[in-house]
């Protein structure tokens, strides 16, 4: 696709996804700057996924308003919608990871005392 200095593009940056400002256009990757957050980044370490008790359980904040870093412009969509307040669209894209992992808290509860039940079932009847 080709990129102008002033497109408005969706990208990901590790773990989180932001709406960004083209900048500069490098080969075959695109300075840009932060316009809003769509996607707040994931917590704790990427490398165990799930695991708590990691030697460093990351705690990574979104990037800044207007803080730039370049991004591979092939990954990069193009974004025509209005672009939120930056401020609001973190506050929304934090509230959004925080309910989805208290779902998926939710849900791993629940797992849990259906498999304790199966396996109370099948371990301890003798049937």
């Amino acid at each position: 696709m080709f990129w102008n200095p002033g497109d408005k593009v969706r990208v990901t940056q590790r773990t989180g996804e932001y709406i960004a400002e083209v900048l500069e256009i490098h080969d075959t990757k695109l300075l840009v700057k932060v316009l809003a957050v769509t996607k707040y980044p994931q917590q704790g370490d990427l490398h165990t996924s799930y695991e708590v008790d990691v030697p460093l359980f990351h705690q990574r904040p979104a990037l800044s308003y207007q803080e730039k870093f370049m991004t591979p412009a092939a990954s990069a969509i193009r974004y025509n919608g209005e672009v939120p307040d930056y401020k609001e669209s973190v506050r929304k894209a934090m509230e959004r990871e925080m309910e989805k992992l208290k779902k998926m808290a939710a849900w791993s509860e629940r797992c849990l005392v259906e498999l304790e039940a199966m396996y109370k079932e099948t371990f301890t009847n003798t049937k």
